[in-house]
């Protein structure tokens, strides 16, 4: 069974091929006996990585007589080398942005904290957790909950000093909106927070800290959040290197972004293999 729908994992995988083609053009055996293994073909990788991130099993539980464990390591660390996950996620933010329409006039920008019990690079005390380890990720959505960007952490690394960075992603997104309202939550409520805001030109609405819930426009990233849990390899993380985990987070935001292309299209749009219902499961 795959572990995405073909709706959403075949125009996924034709668009990493894509990539693939242009940053390592395919060469020939130049063995003169030409008993060189064939290669693994990159669909079979990259299925099996999606299959990787969306169960969160071992390697070697992946691996079957199609790949190996060793190969889906080299092959991942080849295509993060080339920035391939990041192209792949910014391509995706960019069909829906032409098709549909980002909503930046709105932005949410949040923590999440999720498990590492491996440790590794981005992995911290949780202070959600008893202490154990835990990896944090600022999640960064558009008005509609969107997933833009997604930056890892460890767990004990406080909201407010990964704004900065979170904000700079927005910066792929230029031109942005004449007025660009960024929606925080109470860990953000301080001065240093306002000033890195005013910096960019962007408007806030902060909740205030010691007051009840306050109701506003940043439940969106709650949602994206949701959806990025709904991936077992980031639920509980089991990488320890900085890039690996960066790039499963960019390979979820793809799958997110291009699931919810096709449930927005499905009423405006008629194109071959369109799904029978706008649900994709």
């Amino acid at each position: 069974m795959p572990a995405l729908p073909s709706s959403v994992l075949a125009p996924l995988r034709a668009q990493f091929l894509a990539l693939i083609d242009i940053a390592e053009p395919a060469g020939t055996d130049t063995h003169p006996l030409g008993c060189h293994r064939p290669r693994i073909p990159d669909a079979v990788v990259f299925d099996h990585l999606i299959a990787a991130l969306v169960f969160g099993a071992g390697y070697e539980r992946i691996a079957d007589e199609a790949v190996s464990a060793t190969t889906l390591r080299r092959r991942r660390g080849e295509w993060i080398h080339a920035g391939l996950f990041v192209e792949l996620a910014a391509l995706a933010v960019a069909a829906y942005d032409t098709m549909i329409g980002l909503d930046l006039d709105d932005v949410a920008i949040d923590g999440c904290i999720t498990k590492a019990p491996c440790g590794g690079e981005c992995a911290g005390r949780s202070p959600v957790d008893r202490g154990k380890g835990g990896l944090k990720r600022s999640q960064v959505c558009d008005g509609a909950g969107i997933p833009l960007a997604a930056l890892p952490a460890p767990a004990n690394r406080r909201d407010h000093q990964l704004l900065a960075l979170s904000l700079d992603a927005l910066a792929a997104l230029e031109p942005l909106p004449e007025h660009v309202t960024v929606h925080l939550d109470a860990g953000y409520d301080y001065k240093p927070c306002r000033a890195q805001l005013a910096e960019r030109g962007l408007d806030w609405s902060i909740s205030e800290r010691g007051t009840p819930v306050q109701v506003g426009r940043r439940w969106v990233v709650e949602a994206a959040n949701s959806w990025l849990n709904d991936f077992g390899r980031l639920r509980r993380c089991t990488e320890r290197c900085e890039a690996v985990v960066q790039a499963y987070l960019n390979l979820a935001i793809a799958v997110v972004t291009v699931r919810a292309l096709i449930r927005a299209a499905w009423s405006w749009y008629r194109w071959a293999g369109r799904p029978r219902s706008a649900r994709i499961r």
